[in-house]
């Protein structure tokens, strides 16, 4: 078609638009790094304790078993379909239908939620800086964030991908050189001993603590696959995303580890577990209260990191709607691609709907945190059960085909799920395990919203195979090569 203005269903998504760097940072920034530094992680301190950073090696691995099987995938399918072509190959196409309704209800999820961080994070920090700020004055950072994100996508994937990139950059410096400052200024209070068992929180057994922060931290990595629904738009994608996938959670597993390391061995491993997100004991406390100006850098790379984040899940949430509507699967309108910029307009167009719709309302009918908290439980339960499945769809295609490798497609795939299925109890708030507390109203409405959304979807999946039988085959094949 003619770089021309406009757009069309004709049209698709620019190939071998983006490298190998901006590929990474789609799944690096998807993961909100500095965010989750600052917010999620120390959530695993009230039972990790000052063994919080062997609970973040833990999660560590259990994430890489699972960016191994997508990597193995990802491989052999190059797809915007992503996850979803994933399970219809490997399992059936009525499970790929499933895991893409799912997987686009997540990331379409996704920028509202950490637009409501960046609009609480701003009001408050101006608040706190300026009495004269609204505290609650929330929303117009929301409208901003949503705006630019938009902005940015209808540019195409590499403005966004740039965007990324540059934003991804910052908020891993900011937050590595913060690290190496407290490491410097623990002196001889640095130990390797904050990875063992030793310093669990109180009440907590040795292994019982650190499994229990491990569940916690498992939640910071979740966002790793993002760059596989650049697959159609990525160089070399059968290279270039399998790297993605796997070097994202290994490198900001690996940030992860450095920067829980760093605050655990400054404040010390011994009252670790009175760590949290807020207050003194807590990153923006000890960077306001031991470094001075500090606290701005690092407050910045928090507000970078959320719309770092939003774009990220955009991109995903875009092209997996595109690739679907363009099987036939979802509304086609979703197929339609900028002339010129090669952007899934519409899909982003209804993202865009989405993200102010869900920040507004959730936002103004609870609060932005209360609605934050809301939103990232039910994004965490599909995406979760999301992995689970890719790694069952990973044993699945592997067996019905040559060149299987029992220790990468099986015994991988197996590991994994185990490691999953306790993150996934603890996010639906079930109380299988000890440490996990029984969600309360209106954040324990999540799982109810997800399973009504889900029985829809298996609703919308009994009318297509009735009327069009043709168009569920098609999943197994979104943008994927034939196995060759």
């Amino acid at each position: 078609m003619a770089d021309t203005g406009g757009s069309g269903t004709g049209a698709e998504l620019r190939r071998d638009a983006v490298g190998g760097t901006a590929v990474l940072f789609q799944s690096v920034t998807a993961m909100a790094p500095a965010a989750a530094v600052v917010a999620s992680i120390p959530g695993g301190a009230a039972f990790a304790g000052g063994s919080l950073p062997l609970s973040v090696l833990l999660a560590l691995a259990a994430s890489l078993l699972t960016a191994s099987s997508l990597g193995e995938l990802a491989r052999r399918l190059p797809a915007a379909g992503s996850v979803a072509a994933y399970a219809a190959r490997g399992l059936h196409p009525a499970a790929g239908f499933l895991v893409a309704w799912g997987y686009v209800f997540a990331e379409a999820l996704v920028p509202p939620l950490v637009l409501l961080q960046l609009g609480f994070t701003l009001a408050g920090t101006l608040h706190r800086q300026w009495a004269a700020y609204p505290a609650d004055l929330w929303w117009p950072w929301v409208l901003a964030g949503a705006a630019a994100v938009a902005a940015a996508g209808y540019r195409g994937i590499r403005a966004s991908a740039r965007l990324g990139v540059v934003l991804g950059v910052f908020e891993v410096a900011v937050l590595v050189v913060f690290a190496a400052l407290l490491i410097v200024q623990a002196g001889k209070a640095n130990t390797l001993s904050v990875f063992t068992p030793s310093h669990t929180g109180p009440g907590q057994s040795a292994a019982g603590g650190v499994f229990a922060g491990s569940v916690y931290c498992m939640l910071a990595f979740a966002g790793f696959e993002a760059a596989a629904p650049l697959a159609e738009e990525a160089r070399r994608p059968r290279r270039t995303i399998r790297r993605a996938v796997v070097g994202a959670a290994l490198g900001v597993g690996a940030f992860y580890v450095l920067t829980t390391y760093a605050m655990t061995v400054y404040y010390g491993p011994g009252r670790f577990a009175g760590f949290g997100a807020e207050g003194d004991a807590s990153w923006d406390g000890v960077a306001r209260g031991a470094f001075g100006l500090m606290w701005v850098p690092v407050f910045l790379a928090v507000v970078n990191s959320c719309v770092a984040s939003a774009n990220a899940g955009a991109n995903a949430a875009t092209r997996t709607a595109y690739a679907f509507g363009r099987a036939g699967l979802f509304p086609r309108s979703l197929a339609t691609v900028h002339a010129r910029h090669r952007s899934p307009v519409t899909a982003l167009a209804a993202q865009t709907v989405v993200t102010v719709a869900v920040a507004l309302v959730l936002g103004f009918a609870y609060d932005p945190v209360t609605a934050f908290y809301l939103i990232a439980t039910g994004v965490v339960i599909v995406v979760v059960g999301v992995y689970v499945a890719a790694n069952l769809a990973c044993a699945g295609y592997f067996l019905r085909r040559p060149g299987l490798r029992p220790v990468h497609h099986l015994l991988v795939p197996a590991l994994a799920i185990a490691a999953l299925i306790p993150a996934l109890l603890t996010a639906s708030g079930l109380p299988v395990f000890s440490f996990v507390t029984p969600l309360k109203s209106p954040v324990s409405y999540a799982g109810a919203a997800v399973g009504v959304w889900l029985l829809l979807g298996a609703g919308v999946l009994l009318v297509v195979r009735r009327r069009n039988p043709e168009r569920l085959s098609r999943s197994a094949f979104q943008g994927g090569d034939a196995d060759r």
